[in-house]
């Protein structure tokens, strides 16, 4: 099969309705792949995936031709956090989101690492390591991946640093199972040059050096609200924000990450008013699609 020669477009669209719906939508925007939750991103326990809610995603992916869809785990889930009792749910939760997935076949789940709170980086890595070897085990009858994704580096938040990454990564020791997703607004709050193209480059033999670009298996594109270095997580439209445009150009065009899923995590909003009113999902995908053709 020939290599795609660009990325795969999606973007995180509500499941109100049944999960197709998203998949549903991700198809009538002219997406390629799609990113949703599985279950109430602020709850802990969700409700149960029947066969019958199994068979219309997969139905509606066929028939729509999205392909990669990723799960994002709850934001609740804290895998660094100190505190026992937290961590051993956050643990349990992750746990939880896999199997989800895997009912749905969804090969990745996309999660925040955690936040080390009163105690210490090194502290917060260890524990995350051992969330994610005990998650692994306990899942070991499953195909399904975690992805961890770059961060901003808010507060005590882990995942700032392609070394923290990396060293997540080496503990487990397992990268079948184990991958990163990239943010690029994240990347660019936590001090990442992604433009011009020299400093792209330097930035990508960093993650390359640390992380491994394979381990890349997907992209959430976001411009952002706050300056560099700001380490304050705020997204933007493609283009709308500090980051401007010529990051996104320098990404899509690299031709390591053609065929790699990335998926939109701007605001939900539409401009214009009456017939000119559009989704800004469909905007941004019209930006992504023409830096391809610049």
């Amino acid at each position: 099969m020939k290599k795609l020669k660009r990325p795969l477009f999606g973007s995180h669209l509500s499941i109100a309705g049944g999960y197709y719906k998203a998949v549903d939508r991700a198809a009538e925007l002219g997406f390629d792949t799609v990113q949703l939750f599985t279950k109430n991103n602020n709850r802990w326990q969700g409700t149960k995936i029947t066969d019958e809610m199994a068979e219309r995603f997969h139905r509606s992916l066929a028939e729509g031709g999205i392909v990669s869809p990723l799960s994002h785990a709850s934001y609740l889930i804290n895998m660094a956090s100190p505190d026992d009792e937290l961590w051993q749910r956050s643990t349990d939760a992750m746990i939880d989101e896999l199997r989800r997935a895997s009912l749905l076949t969804i090969e990745n789940v996309v999660v925040h690492p955690g936040a080390f709170r009163e105690s210490d980086l090194e502290t917060g890595i260890e524990r995350i390591a051992e969330a994610i070897l005990r998650t692994l085990d306990q899942t070991d009858d499953l195909s399904t991946s975690i992805l961890l994704e770059t961060t901003a580096g808010q507060g005590t938040c882990i995942g700032h640093q392609f070394e923290h990454l990396a060293d997540i990564m080496q503990r487990v020791d397992c990268p079948d199972r184990l991958g990163v997703c990239l943010d690029t607004c994240h990347m660019f709050a936590a001090g990442y040059k992604m433009a011009p193209r020299r400093s792209y480059n330097k930035t990508m033999k960093e993650l390359d050096e640390t992380v491994g670009i394979d381990a890349v298996r997907g992209v959430h594109l976001n411009d952002s609200r706050k300056p560099f270095g700001s380490r304050v997580d705020r997204h933007a439209h493609i283009g709308r924000g500090e980051m401007g445009i010529e990051p996104f150009r320098c990404l899509l065009t690299d031709s390591r990450f053609y065929g790699v899923p990335m998926y939109l995590e701007t605001p939900k909003e539409t401009e214009g008013e009456g017939a000119e009113e559009v989704e800004m999902d469909t905007v941004n995908l019209n930006v992504l699609q023409g830096l391809l053709r610049d």
